[in-house]
């Protein structure tokens, strides 16, 4: 690897920590880090900073954190790179950007591309009851995780596998990727393998109201949205209780049940608690009530008058 690239790392989630460690470890140690800027978080809106910039100050790396990546073009200019890396940074490079370095502008996307291009790719996989899930590592160009594939990894998808879980595992994927891709821009071999349309899929991002079950969908694709979305966005129910609609929080693990119970029905026994969905029923596991603690479905319904779910 040639550890004398001018590169710079362009990237804000927590999948990307993999990748900048990896970069740390063996070069080419990044001339600065792009990440957005910090956001207030929680009741009493505490600037919080993305993993990644707190990693690379401690390294000693220069940080950049522009509203809009464009407004940095003369600093990133005045670094002179070769290369640009990017992962789940959340803004699209305009292209005051994509002219920047000499080399090329690349990303690690958590998808086997040209499947799930865009920002739900990760719980999009789950959902679908993929066999397998993988990044991609790809050129940048202006239209969303359009560019041509440089080379792809997969991994297998296990049947307990969450959001949270499989996020890791292609945080960790991911650093092989470009550890793999690295070598082959430095000495001219990297593939550019134009993606199929045919195969394009796009994901948008999700919003805390997507967590919403709709308990007319089957309760084998309710399993998997409850696992894809765990833990972000969520997913919740509205449980009527004397008539008032309160929001009760769904977790992982889900089982589906050969029952047929009209869609939001309960059927209540023995501390299980089973839920009509369009096809078969679902017993849930672990709920957390609104202004409540997580707890067991069991302990959920002890002392309550539950009468459905919306």
């Amino acid at each position: 690897m040639n550890s004398a690239m001018r590169l710079v790392f362009i990237a804000t989630g927590d999948i990307a920590l993999p990748s900048l460690r990896h970069l740390l470890a063996h070069g080419p140690r990044p001339l600065a880090l792009v990440t957005q800027p910090d956001k207030p978080v929680g009741r009493h809106q505490t600037l919080t900073s993305p993993a990644v910039k707190t990693l690379a100050l401690a390294e000693g790396i220069r940080v950049l954190q522009p509203e809009k990546i464009g407004d940095a073009a003369a600093e990133l200019a005045a670094l002179d790179p070769d290369l640009l890396v990017v992962m789940a940074y959340g803004q699209i490079l305009r292209e005051n950007i994509l002219k920047l370095p000499r080399m090329a502008i690349i990303n690690l996307h958590a998808s086997l591309l040209p499947r799930y291009r865009g920002a739900a790719c990760i719980q999009a996989a789950i959902e679908a009851g993929d066999s397998e899930a993988g990044v991609t590592s790809m050129h940048v160009v202006r239209e969303l995780d359009a560019g041509d594939m440089i080379l792809s990894k997969a991994i297998p998808l296990h049947a307990d596998e969450t959001g949270g879980s499989l996020h890791d595992h292609l945080a960790d994927l991911a650093a092989e990727v470009l550890a793999e891709t690295l070598p082959k821009l430095a000495n001219g071999s990297a593939l550019r393998i134009p993606q199929d349309p045919a195969l394009v899929s796009y994901v948008p991002k999700l919003g805390r109201d997507d967590g919403r079950i709709d308990w007319n969908m089957s309760a084998k694709a309710l399993e998997r949205r409850i696992r894809a979305y765990d833990p972000w966005p969520g997913t919740f129910a509205l449980a009527s209780e004397g008539g008032k609609p309160k929001r009760l929080k769904v977790f992982p693990p889900s089982s589906m049940v050969d029952m047929q119970l009209e869609p939001g029905a309960l059927s209540i026994d023995e501390g299980k608690l089973i839920v009509g969905c369009g096809e078969n029923s679902l017993e849930l596991d672990t709920v957390q009530p609104e202004g409540g603690r997580r707890m067991s479905a069991a302990d959920y319904l002890h002392g309550r008058k539950l009468e459905r779910f919306e």
